[in-house]
């Protein structure tokens, strides 16, 4: 299938591979979000393909490349998931995982064509070729919560995957010098080709240290140490899924120190920001916002304040930005209070006239930020240390918390999650009716903004737990068993 067929397939709306059989569907008293979600439900599908060398994958990349990138992969996954297309999640970070190579310094290929080749316009040999180093680490977190939300064994037990995270969280680290003792002082060319010459795009693009991509020779961008942070978490949750004590602890730790210097030295006390990039003079410049949210990364309060008043202020200046960025910033804008900046961001994606609205990150961004973000469903692996302090104790809970802002009222149906299919409806933020349509009881943990003491569950009081989302603010939430079949509401007094 060649750029014309796809491009077909991309006006007509038609899947060009079906996903989930049932089908993830939204309603909401909000006409735009409804169609918003449609539009972008429709249009990711149509980039899902089965049957080619490569196995099934869809474009995470530039349309008409035919071909994923690591960076969007990873970035993707969360709504290719909500869609159906976990087995094309599985293949295509199993794809980067089996490409990691000593010959390529640790990396993988950036990027995968359908042919199941390292895509030309990317690559040139193993001495030769774009990478950005944020993409092993970005790929190593994309693998974690793909379990969490799949279920699939595969990415804490198939040895692709577990020889990609070791050499990933040691040799690659150690290759690129991204220790936390020396990621400050490295060198921003490493691992040259034979007769490195900056002007050549596989030279001076080999190892760049960020997924910002400018002809700057800076030393280190915020983002990669943000990703580093990530990964070291996910790598820790696997060691801990394995049985593997020590080496969790050991990377928790290692991911509390890279937190801990970003906090420390990359944040900019005069402004009450953090600076985005280490120069080429070794000087701490610019200023960063979402890349840090993205990850968790501020610490809660001042510095995550810091960071968020970073981002707003740039999307007051810029509301419709480069859609690679923007295509975050709902997700971000949900997680820490700003719904109705984070719905706005994500019509403006989806508005009909909008500049490279067909770029498949935007729609697969779409979708998973209405599944995380304005319905608030997500997956919290509680780990098995906690067994002792958490009630109702299970290895898995799926929380839910409205995040509507104006809206009345939406409902999503149909929602993979594990060996379940799920219906979420939320009225307002007082009232949420949880239906597991399909599949074995679960622990669902309902939570609503602000402080309450009780919270009804079937029209019956029951003692509800106090929590903090980021910025401090309060959370109250209930955890009750949801039978196959069942619906179970859950409401303020």
């Amino acid at each position: 299938m060649g750029p014309r067929t796809l491009l077909v397939l991309i006006l007509a709306g038609l899947p060009a591979a079906a996903g989930d059989p049932a089908g993830i569907e939204l309603e909401s008293s909000d006409a735009r979000l409804a169609e918003g979600f449609n539009w972008a439900k429709k249009q990711a599908l149509a980039y899902a393909f089965e049957g080619d060398p490569v196995g099934p994958w869809y474009e995470a990349a530039l349309p008409g490349r035919e071909a994923f990138c690591m960076r969007d992969v990873a970035h993707q996954a969360t709504g290719g998931h909500a869609l159906g297309l976990a087995r094309h999640n599985r293949n295509m970070l199993r794809r980067f995982a089996e490409n990691i190579s000593d010959a390529k310094d640790w990396c993988s290929y950036w990027e995968i064509d359908r042919y199941n080749r390292p895509a030309p316009v990317d690559y040139k040999n193993d001495r030769e070729f774009w990478y950005n180093l944020p993409a092993n680490f970005d790929v190593l977190d994309a693998c974690y919560r793909m379990h969490v939300w799949s279920g699939d064994l595969a990415y804490v037990e198939d040895p692709v995957f577990l020889n990609f995270y070791d050499r990933t969280v040691k040799d690659y680290v150690e290759r690129w010098d991204l220790g936390i003792d020396r990621a400050m002082k490295r060198k921003r060319f490493m691992n040259a080709p034979e007769g490195f010459d900056a002007a050549k795009k596989f030279h001076f693009f080999r190892g760049d240290p960020s997924y910002h991509e400018s002809r700057d020779e800076f030393v280190l961008g915020v983002d990669l140490l943000a990703t580093q942070y990530a990964a070291y978490l996910a790598y820790a949750r696997i060691q801990e899924l394995r049985g593997e004590e020590a080496g969790a602890n050991a990377y928790l730790a290692k991911a509390e120190e890279v937190r801990a210097l970003v906090n420390r030295e990359w944040w900019n006390e005069r402004d009450r920001r953090f600076y985005s990039h280490l120069g080429k003079d070794y000087r701490l410049e610019g200023t960063a916002g979402a890349q840090l949210l993205y990850r968790d990364i501020a610490d809660d309060g001042e510095k995550a304040r810091g960071a968020l008043r970073s981002l707003l202020d740039s999307i007051r200046k810029r509301p419709s930005s480069s859609v690679e960025g923007q295509s975050h910033h709902a997700e971000i804008l949900y997680r820490y209070g700003e719904p109705e900046v984070a719905y706005a961001q994500m019509m403006d994606l989806t508005r009909e006239e909008r500049e490279r609205r067909e770029y498949p990150e935007v729609s697969y961004s779409v979708i998973g930020a209405i599944v995380t973000g304005t319905m608030g469903v997500n997956v919290d692996p509680v780990p098995p240390r906690h067994a002792s302090e958490e009630p109702m104790y299970v290895g898995r809970v799926i929380r839910t918390r409205p995040s509507l802002g104006g809206i009345a009222w939406a409902e999503l149906r149909n929602l993979p999650v594990r060996g379940n299919r799920i219906a979420v409806r939320h009225e307002g933020d007082r009232k949420t009716l949880f239906t597991n349509q399909r599949g074995p009881s679960l622990v669902w943990q309902a939570a609503f903004p602000g402080v309450a003491e009780t919270l009804l569950v079937n029209g019956r009081l029951e003692k509800a737990r106090a929590a903090k989302a980021p910025l401090g603010r309060d959370v109250s939430w209930v955890r009750v068993v949801v039978g196959p079949g069942a619906t179970v509401r859950v409401e303020k007094p």
